[in-house]
């Protein structure tokens, strides 16, 4: 599967996003927490896990097109998704384990099912495994319609009477603000799967009008979502437009395709062939994310938490950043030099080793 720059590049924005939004909301001082720089923090910071979600996504349809390729029948494509979004879950309940043993005191047991992201990730991806049964053309069609239903029924999931649930459920399936629910989550990563269904599909030489097709709709969703919110009435006897709203949806999906098409020109025409931080970051972004969680909310920098100025927290912030950056290019470089076949030995050298 080859790598697609501006993907990785629009990766390591999340990345960068993530780690600003968790240091401002780790280390500012309470007082600080009304002014304009935190609260825009807070409300870009909003934007990672939606990127995060639709690039997974993303990979998520390359990985099918990837079996496609191989002649693989619909039922072992399907075991292999599964095994993907396994996998993930399995991620995500070692890194709840992994902070909590870096928290003091300990946190309840409770803490450890709490519903991230990558939780959210692995059941999104469970679901829209099913997408592999289908044949490839109709692949963006049928996650597309699963991330609309999704969006659509988001309002319904959080009027719904869920008191009678297990709490573990309740918490996988209800919006709620503290949680990566899957409604309405999930349907970023159904949009994911769509759009890398659609790049597999896009000859090459076709990418830059593709790209400008990609422009003209995200536009057109942030635009139209944006009018739409402001209608006087609703499909919905009660919504929340930033918890379960299908509009906000229709908007950050607007958004991503919009900073795809920015990638895609920064890293074809403006940011040359050399070594890019940003895309390094987000060649790596599983293990960035997952130190700089035991970094901002461990022990470590517990000293500083809730106590810093807004100045002081932006330049540690871009400590954090530039440590998370020499640790993402030192894990290249070793998988680099671990992919390099050994070198041969010369014709003299084989005939001292057979004697």
């Amino acid at each position: 599967m080859n790598r697609l720059p501006f993907l990785d590049w629009t990766r390591g924005l999340a990345v960068l996003i993530m780690i600003q939004c968790h240091a401002f909301n780790s280390f500012a001082r309470p007082e600080s927490r009304s002014a304009g720089p935190y609260v825009l923090s807070q409300f870009v910071g909003g934007m990672a896990a939606v990127l995060f979600l639709f690039l997974a996504g993303v990979t998520f349809a390359f990985q099918m097109d990837r079996l496609d390729r191989k002649g693989l029948p619909p039922m072992a494509r399907l075991r292999s998704m599964l095994r993907r979004a396994g996998y993930i879950l399995g991620i995500a309940f070692l890194f709840r384990i992994s902070n909590s043993l870096c928290t003091f005191p300990l946190p309840p047991l409770k803490v450890l099912f709490k519903v991230d992201i990558l939780n959210c990730m692995g059941l999104a991806m469970a679901v829209l495994a099913f997408a592999a049964l289908c044949p490839a053309p109709h692949r963006t069609m049928l996650a597309a319609l699963a991330g609309l239903s999704v969006a659509a029924a988001a309002p319904l999931a959080s009027a719904a009477d869920g008191s009678a649930l297990p709490w573990l459920v309740r918490d996988y399936f209800v919006p709620d603000f503290k949680r990566f629910a899957f409604f309405p989550w999930a349907s970023y990563l159904a949009f994911g799967v769509a759009g890398g269904a659609a790049l597999r599909g896009i000859p090459p030489p076709r990418l830059d009008g593709a790209m400008q097709w990609c422009l003209i709709t995200g536009c057109g969703l942030v635009l139209g979502g944006r009018y739409a919110a402001d209608l006087p009435y609703s499909l919905y006897s009660t919504s929340n437009f930033w918890l379960n709203s299908p509009l906000l949806i229709l908007i950050r999906l607007g958004i991503i395709l919009l900073i795809l098409a920015a990638a895609y020109l920064w890293t074809c025409y403006g940011s040359g062939t050399g070594w890019s931080w940003v895309r390094s970051l987000g060649q790596t972004s599983l293990l960035v994310y997952w130190v700089h969680v035991l970094l901002v909310y461990g022990w470590l920098l517990a000293r500083w938490k809730k106590a810093l100025t807004l100045p002081q927290t932006a330049l540690l912030t871009a400590g954090i950043v530039a440590l998370m950056v020499a640790l993402s290019a030192a894990r290249l470089r070793w998988k680099t030099r671990r992919a390099k076949p050994a070198p041969l030995p010369a014709p003299g050298e084989l005939l001292v080793r057979s004697a």
